[in-house]
């Protein structure tokens, strides 16, 4: 186990506060604890891919990237409607 495995195990605990938050909160609140665990699971996989040397994660850490960013914007326009 190296440096980059150790500090992606490590950043999974952030996920945790991100889950309180999407399952106990209002609309908005939810839509920041959603942005901010795609941003925690862009990092988790790119310390993955530095870790185990694999290059394909980092082609799934930007994927990723690209869709959370996406996926929020969807979610702040369905938000508008009712807000």
């Amino acid at each position: 186990m190296n440096l980059w495995l150790l500090a992606a195990a490590a950043l999974m605990f952030g996920l945790i506060p991100c889950g309180i938050v999407v399952f106990t909160r209002d609309a908005i609140n939810r839509l920041v604890g959603l942005e901010m665990a795609g941003l925690i699971e862009t990092l988790v996989l790119l310390f993955l891919a530095q870790g185990l040397n694999n290059p394909n994660f980092y082609d799934l850490a930007l994927a990723m990237a690209l869709l959370t960013f996406g996926g929020g914007l969807v979610f702040a326009r369905f938000l508008e409607r009712w807000l």
